[in-house]
């Protein structure tokens, strides 16, 4: 299929054009390049939500739970899931699909997962196209699931109209998420696992913590819920809706799209120069490089120098 024609079945909902189109966006090829050079212009319609937070919180099962409320409501949902890639293997298990089995079958729901591949950050790179891909095949909601790496995870705030941050009780999150970077990001905040003791304590931390965090006139909601038996996940939807509401009438909508895009273009443009760099890398050069500052012989940061082509070791 040429570019053109997966661009149109995508445009159709055609799944097996979407699947390629994701695929191709992930080559990082000239092709995935032209089919979201036709796609991006029809894309903008899809309520975005990125839900991130710590490893065992929920956030797969508490997505699960999201697609079955929504789809009670009509709604179709596409779920982009990213799993982390083994920097020794550069392999990724993808395995939050076993939480979303149950949905597999369902026309109305398409899933997609993705591995990092190393990428800071929570996402894989080519996870905005993924999105723009699934928006502008129709789908009502798309849901941006991210590695669940911790404080440096604040790039999903570029891709998501609403941000949900998920603690579960018992695991440190109170003090986590105080510290600078992800508690920063959250529009809505969810404590899943709530059934487990400290769940009331660790929504008390977290109320008193947001209050350090500079913000907006929107104070973000605390949720209880145990997204296993579908507990609370109705007001965490709720709660998603009344921040897009609240976007929509501040007027700050506008602004928080140009601030995520802007964000999102700078992560785009060091990403395609690591390639880059790595693509035009000397293997013998850099080892010499490495042998001399282990040697003493010059320091890391004039190597780095002469990687980048700003002077030579001999210079220096």
């Amino acid at each position: 299929m040429t570019p053109s024609e997966v661009a149109q079945g995508v445009l159709d909902g055609r799944r097996r054009a979407i699947g390629r189109a994701i695929s191709m966006a992930e080559s990082l090829g000239p092709d995935g390049r032209e089919v979201m050079r036709l796609l991006h212009p029809r894309a903008g319609r899809a309520v975005r939500v990125g839900i991130t937070g710590s490893p065992g919180a929920g956030k797969s099962t508490l997505s699960a739970a999201l697609v079955r409320h929504l789809r009670a409501r009509g709604m179709s949902v596409a779920i982009v899931s990213v799993d982390p890639t083994s920097p020794f293997t550069n392999g990724a298990v993808l395995g939050d699909r076993i939480r979303l089995v149950d949905h597999f079958l369902d026309e109305g729901v398409f899933i997609r997962s993705m591995a990092s591949r190393g990428h800071l950050g929570g996402l894989a790179e080519a996870t905005g196209d993924a999105v723009t891909i699934l928006d502008a095949a129709g789908f009502d909601v798309v849901i941006v699931e991210t590695v669940g790496a911790g404080q440096n995870e604040i790039e999903v705030q570029a891709l998501a109209d609403t941000v949900v941050l998920v603690l579960m009780p018992g695991s440190g999150d109170a003090i986590q998420a105080i510290k600078a970077g992800v508690m920063e990001i959250p529009d809505v905040i969810v404590i899943n696992k709530c059934d487990r003791p400290g769940a009331d304590i660790l929504a008390g931390e977290v109320e008193s913590a947001l209050t350090l965090v500079p913000s907006d006139d929107w104070l973000p909601p605390v949720v209880l819920t145990q997204a296993l038996d579908g507990q609370g996940v109705e007001q965490a939807w709720d709660a998603v809706e009344r921040h897009r509401a609240d976007l929509s009438s501040s007027g700050r909508a506008p602004e928080r799209a140009l601030d995520g895009m802007r964000r999102n273009l700078r992560s785009l443009a060091l990403e395609r120069m690591a390639r880059d760099l790595a693509a035009r890398a000397d293997e013998a050069a850099l080892d010499a490089l490495a042998a001399r500052v282990l040697a003493r012989e010059i320091d890391p940061a004039t190597a780095v120098d002469s990687i980048l082509g700003g002077s030579s070791p001999e210079e220096a």
